[in-house]
Order: structure tokens, then sequence, then C-alpha cells
């Protein structure tokens, strides 16, 4: 006998709706990449990841933290890093994490960190340069005057890696981290304005930053080739994380209401932008796989400009005396 079933109009619409959004998770899932799940144990392994109290840093501390890893989170902001630290540490039950000021942009701040983690540790294991700026105003300058995406993205990183590169070589096989983006193919180191002081464009003065990224991985692992210290860098994807907050468009009521909805499914969430980069520092497969750039799990072609060795030798140099690398300070 068949029965025969009166849906109401309510009932009709909330199960379609119920159907929409059960598919874009899905896609969102599926378009996100799967999780890595393999079993590396980090216990007795000492990391340092910057921004590190929200988004992919966030999620990547948590997840090195639950292997067993000694984490420091090099955070600007204390007061979220401490309640980041806390919930890691609740979860993880990893009594093993902590909180310390750096602030990317400024070089005092970067070397006062430094000074505390080399008191503290003898080892570094892990290197992880996540923090990230993007598409701040003209206005915006760090501490010693530098653009505020190139100054931090860059700059900062690159001088809080070479003051602890010795602790890395010391605890080799030892692994860097530099988190770029697809952004470096829209970029060009300018030589001229290399600090766009004649002339500013946020969305070019971004792609030159994550550019340089790639630059310092590819020069900074020609110089430790021999020392068993692998550099790499990662595109995480278009994530879902608080660096748009100075992109007024994207949080607009415009595209809170229209926009975000739509491409959510293809966004990826901190959860998931975090997972190459985890890859990325502790799979036993990259052992002694150097100067490459990985998205989602692969190795990925970079641009031209990024293979220039002799653009990374004049960045390397640019940023050498910029932020008065070898001067006793």
């Amino acid at each position: 006998m068949l029965l025969n079933y009166k849906f109401s109009k309510p009932v009709i619409y909330t199960s379609g709706v119920a159907g929409v959004i059960g598919f874009a998770c899905l896609v969102k899932e599926v378009m996100g990449g799967y999780r890595y799940k393999r079993q590396v144990p980090l216990d007795g392994k000492v990391v340092v990841i910057t921004g590190a109290n929200t988004g992919i840093g966030k999620e990547t501390a948590w997840e090195l933290a639950r292997r067993g890893a000694k984490v420091y989170l090099a955070c600007r902001d204390l007061k979220r890093c401490e309640k980041t630290r806390e919930e890691i540490v609740l979860d993880t039950k990893n009594k093993y994490v902590y909180c310390r000021p750096c602030d990317l942009a400024s070089l005092k701040s970067i070397r006062e960190f430094v000074k505390i983690f080399n008191k503290e540790e003898k080892d570094l294991h892990v290197l992880i340069n996540n923090a990230g700026v993007m598409r701040t105003p003209k206005s915006s300058k760090t501490k010693e005057g530098f653009e505020m995406q190139l100054g931090v993205n860059h700059l900062g990183h690159f001088l809080l890696t070479n003051l602890l590169l010795e602790k890395v070589k010391h605890s080799a096989p030892s692994r860097i981290i530099n988190v770029s983006s697809i952004a470096h193919k829209n970029g060009r180191i300018n030589k001229k304005d290399l600090n766009s002081d004649e002339s500013y464009d946020p969305a070019l003065a971004y792609s030159q930053s994550k550019l340089a990224n790639l630059l310092f991985t590819r020069e900074l692992s020609s110089k430790l080739k021999d020392f068993k210290v692998d550099v790499n860098a990662v595109h995480p994807g278009l994530v879902d994380t608080e660096i748009i907050r100075h992109m007024g468009f994207f949080n607009s009521w415009f595209a809170t209401i229209l926009l975000k909805p739509l491409i959510w499914p293809v966004i990826k969430s901190p959860r998931q932008g975090a997972q190459t980069v985890i890859y990325a520092a502790i799979d036993p497969d990259l052992t002694g796989i150097t100067g490459k750039y990985f998205s989602d799990y692969k190795d990925t072609p970079v641009s031209p400009v990024a293979e220039d060795d002799n653009t990374a030798k004049w960045l390397w140099a640019v940023s050498e005396k910029w932020t008065r690398l070898k001067e006793v300070v």
C-alpha cells in the first residue's frame, strides 16, 4: 500500500535549505583538502611559530602541541596569545606551550624575543614564519619606517630567522617554513623603490612581500645546504583569517550578506589552511627536501622571478643592511 504524505511548504523549504547547506559543507570539506593525519610524534622538539594566536598559526600550534612539541607562540598581542595558549593546553594536555612577545613591526622587539628565547632554550627544531599583514594603508609603517607589508612579512622574519639561525643549525636536522602566497606571481621586486616611498599600491606591495618570502627561501636554502636545515615555503590557499581586516570591501555589509555566502564553500577554514604548513614542518618524507614551494601538499612551480638568484642575492644584501643584521645591538 502506498502512503501519501503531505508536506507543508515550510517543511519543503526547510528541507531544501538544509540540503543546500549540507552540499555547501561537503564542497567546502572537499575543496579544502584532506587533513594531515600521519602520526609523527614531536616529543622533545622545540617549535617557534609567529602570529600563532589566531588563524593558520593558531591551528598549526595546536596540532604540533597535540603531537608533543614544545611550542613557543611568538605574538604581538599577548592577551590574545595567553587565551590561545590556555585553549591549546587544556585541549592537548601539553603544558609546554608558551607565549612570548614578538612584534614583527619592530626590530627591537624581535631582538628582545630572540634574547629571551636563547636564554630559555638550547634547541630550535622548527621555525614557522607564519605572521603576516595584507593590503595595509599607505600610512602604516613599522617602528623603523618600513612599509608595513614588506616590514612584517619579509624584513621581520628575515631578521628573526637569521638571529635564530645558529640555534637552528645546532638542532639539525631542523626546518624553517616561510608562509608565502600565490600572490607572489603578481609580484616584482622594485629595486628603485623597494619601500614604496615614491608610489604605493597595497596589492602590489603585498605581492612584492610574498615574492620576497620565496626569494628569501631560495637564498637561505642555498646558504644552509650543508647544514641539514631544510627551508621551504608554503601557499596555504585562500583562507578565512583576519589577514583581510584591511580590505574594506570584504568587511562591508554587501560582502557579508551577498558575497561571502557564495564563496564560503571554496574558502578554506584556518584548520584547512594549516595542513600543508604542518606537512612541510614535520613530514619525515621531506627530510632533505629544501628550497621548495608547497601548495596542497604538492611541490608547486613558482613564478620565474622567484627563481632569479641575482634578485635573491640583491634582496638578501638589502635586507641585511636595513635590519642591521650584523650590528651588535
